[in-house]
């Protein structure tokens, strides 16, 4: 069993260890970190303790290990999984001093970071080289990269570049019992040995603490173009969607808004959505300016023969910046229309988005609900949105069945029940739709075997893992 409390002599160690100012156990301080962007949980840790250096951290660690205190790494929180709410208490990681660029290698194309470093930070620092680090969750301004690497973040470009773990070639990591380990390197080949480095990335806190990151970079695409298609139907921007990819052609971005959204984006933002289309792709291309023109020029075939009414290039960077950030505040604009707000990522092969579409739209009827659909078309990705109210037991009940009818769809069409937000709590009940009981034996098989004392965010990915949560259940 995990152990409830920090006595005064264990606090005193922590102290000597990180000084007085990083150990804070105020009420306030523990309400602050009792939660995380995920609606609906809420659970207090018993102290948040901001270590200094990777030494630190390894001490800590070890106290933890050696008395069974919770740990939960903690970033900026935007996840929406569950993934930071200290559900058994504990202690929450903080990574406020260790957010430094430590490197920028223009010879290995590589960039290495502290944990606590923004992904956006990340992202200028690279460009204004020359290079270019892809992923780019929408929460990039204010995720830090070590939540993205636990999550495994994907973001708008993921289709033509991938997601985190696509960019991540070595780590430095602190083990549940404090042993320091370092994995991969600024290699374009390793296969010495088990390879810890994807193992950890995605594991959401619950094998190990990052504590630096090497990153592989890329040279910054020459140009870019940035375009808008307007369909009258959900069906049809599906299946312009899959004719694109089927053409041999993968855009760097290709998003998808369902008219519920559009209309809410464009309430918001006011940049002139068009909010009579009942579906439209945010398509976007990089590379040699030849490909990009050749490529926009066939998308744009291909959207009017699946009967896009309207298919047009933004003239400007600030119009395709505008277009590009009215998607990004997708979930900020459908927040404003009701009290809690759940957004789930049901993912399915491209081939498919048409059917899970429709689906959704069918489950929501079903339960007469609104979900607002929008998300990265483009490689499956999709992000059913209903607008509730955590207070409404009997509506909160349909939306449980909802989506629980929606990831049972995803799954059937080949899909799964998260593409990027992971599984923390909110998930780990279907976790074994998704692998089978064989499936989470042998994951938990492995997180057995690196943190036998459960300590590294305990209650999530597992369902039931959690014994003393103070979690309001969804």
């Amino acid at each position: 069993m995990l152990a409830q409390g920090i006595s005064e002599e264990i606090k005193k160690k922590f102290i000597a260890i990180v000084s007085q100012e990083n150990y804070e156990d105020t009420q306030t301080s523990r309400l602050v970190y009792s939660y995380d962007a995920t609606p609906n949980y809420q659970a207090l840790p018993e102290a948040v303790i901001s270590p200094r250096n990777t030494r630190e951290v390894s001490e800590v660690l070890k106290i933890c290990n050696e008395h069974r205190i919770p740990v939960v790494p903690r970033g900026s929180g935007t996840n929406l999984c569950g993934g930071t709410c200290p559900v058994e208490g504990g202690i929450v990681l903080l990574f406020k001093h260790m957010n430094k660029i430590l490197e920028i290698d223009e010879a290995n194309l590589t960039i290495t970071v502290q944990p606590g470093v923004l992904t956006g930070q990340i992202i200028q620092a690279v460009e204004a080289r020359g290079l270019f680090y892809p992923p780019d969750p929408g929460s990039m301004k204010i995720s830090t990269i070590a939540g993205n690497i636990n999550e495994n973040a994907g973001g708008l470009r993921g289709l033509k570049y991938g997601v985190t773990r696509d960019y991540v070639i070595g780590l430095e990591t602190v083990l549940p019992n404090g042993d320091i380990i370092r994995t991969g390197g600024k290699l374009a080949k390793d296969v010495a040995g088990y390879d810890f480095t994807r193992l950890f990335v995605g594991s959401e806190g619950t094998l190990c603490v990052v504590t630096e990151a090497i990153l592989k970079l890329l040279p910054l695409p020459e140009t870019k173009r940035t375009g808008l298609a307007l369909f009258r139907d959900l069906e049809s921007a599906a299946m312009a969607v899959s004719k694109i990819i089927a053409n041999k052609i993968i855009p760097a971005t290709l998003e998808f808004l369902d008219n519920a959204t559009i209309r809410v984006v464009e309430d918001y933002v006011k940049i002139g959505l068009p909010v009579h289309a009942e579906a439209i792709l945010l398509i976007e291309q990089d590379g040699p300016p030849e490909i990009v023109e050749r490529d926009m020029a066939k998308i744009t075939e291909i959207c009017m023969q699946e009967n896009a009414f309207s298919v047009e290039v933004a003239k400007t960077e600030q119009e395709a910046e505008a277009l590009r950030m009215a998607r990004r505040t997708a979930l900020s604009a459908l927040a404003r229309l009701a009290p809690t707000t759940i957004l789930e990522d049901a993912t399915v092969p491209r081939s498919e988005i048409a059917r899970m579409v429709k689906s959704i739209t069918e489950i929501a009827g079903k339960y007469n609900l609104t979900i607002c659909t929008f998300g990265h078309a483009g490689d499956g990705n999709l992000h059913p949105t209903c607008p509730t109210d955590i207070r409404n037991r009997e509506e909160m009940d349909r939306v449980e069945k909802a989506f629980e009818e929606i990831f049972a769809r995803a799954i059937e069409l080949g899909g799964t029940i998260t593409g990027e937000h992971g599984v923390g709590i909110m998930k780990a009940p279907y976790l074994e739709m998704k692998l089978g009981k064989e499936g989470v034996a042998a994951m938990r098989a492995v997180k057995a075997a690196l943190d036998p004392n459960n300590i590294m965010n305990p209650g999530k990915i597992f369902a039931g893992d959690s014994r003393n949560r103070v979690v309001v259940s969804r």
